[in-house]
């Protein structure tokens, strides 16, 4: 049976079964590993030969704002499949939410239109970074899938807002209030003095741009058109029992 026509799955848990892995996930997965893997053998090769690592990838792919602001915008694309190689967890993290959340997304919507999600909250998480990065270090380099995957950790609490995720993988809680924590702390934390070697504001401009996305505002007339009918919709309200002669406006 084809991976769109398996209905997504309702929990993940012991006896309830495991997240699919669908074709783009797979190949997500499959990029940022195997391009980690990469990074991690260049740098052993360069300490081996020199005693230090002599060049970062990070300087050339990771979003640096102000080489960003001067051209190098295929920053914005590259970056979020670079990760940290003095931390296995940055990777490992990145990935498993990606696999958690990933599959039903992509069933849900289709492989193109998942990857094309993917990659518009990766490159707006990158275009956060770049204008934040001004106001406090415009030479650093910032890499990771972060941005992309707090987009979709943003959708998948906004369409299956009822499912259960577990947060921190200790605390089981719905989708819909894990996206809600997700965006307090790192909204929270992108004004802190210290974001602890996170980029808070790529998690924030992950969800944001998501959320952007998913509302259409690009398409101006269609937009309007919703916000008009929502409006409209609260000027009613329920018609209270025994009082059924009439509408209420």
């Amino acid at each position: 049976m084809s991976y769109y026509r398996q209905p997504p799955s309702r929990v993940y848990g012991a006896g309830a079964g495991l997240p699919p892995v669908t074709p783009v996930v797979k190949m997500l997965l499959i990029a940022c590993t195997s391009i980690w893997l990469l990074q991690f053998a260049v740098r052993l090769v360069e300490i081996e030969r020199f005693g230090h690592v002599t060049w970062d990838p990070s300087d050339a792919l990771g979003v640096v704002p102000w080489r960003v602001a001067h051209g190098w915008i295929w920053q914005l694309v590259t970056y979020m499949f670079l990760h940290s190689t003095g931390s296995l967890a940055h990777l490992l993290i990145n990935m498993l939410v990606l696999y958690m959340v990933g599959g039903d997304l992509e069933r849900h919507w289709g492989a193109v239109r998942f990857l094309r999600y993917y990659l518009v909250c990766g490159v707006g998480a990158g275009v956060f970074v770049t204008a934040g990065g001004f106001f406090t270090n415009p030479q650093a380099a910032t890499i990771g899938a972060s941005g992309a995957i707090y987009g979709l950790l943003l959708a998948f609490g906004m369409i299956f807002s009822e499912r259960v995720l577990l947060f921190m993988l200790l605390f089981p809680v719905r989708a819909r209030t894990m996206c809600w924590i997700l965006f307090a702390i790192a909204f929270v934390s992108t004004w802190s003095e210290s974001a602890g070697g996170v980029s808070h504001v790529a998690h924030l401009g992950g969800m944001i741009v998501g959320y952007l996305y998913l509302k259409r505002v690009w398409n101006v007339a269609e937009f309007y058109r919703e916000l008009r009918w929502k409006l409209r919709r609260r000027r009613f309200r329920v018609m209270p029992p025994g009082d059924r002669d009439r509408w209420v406006n």
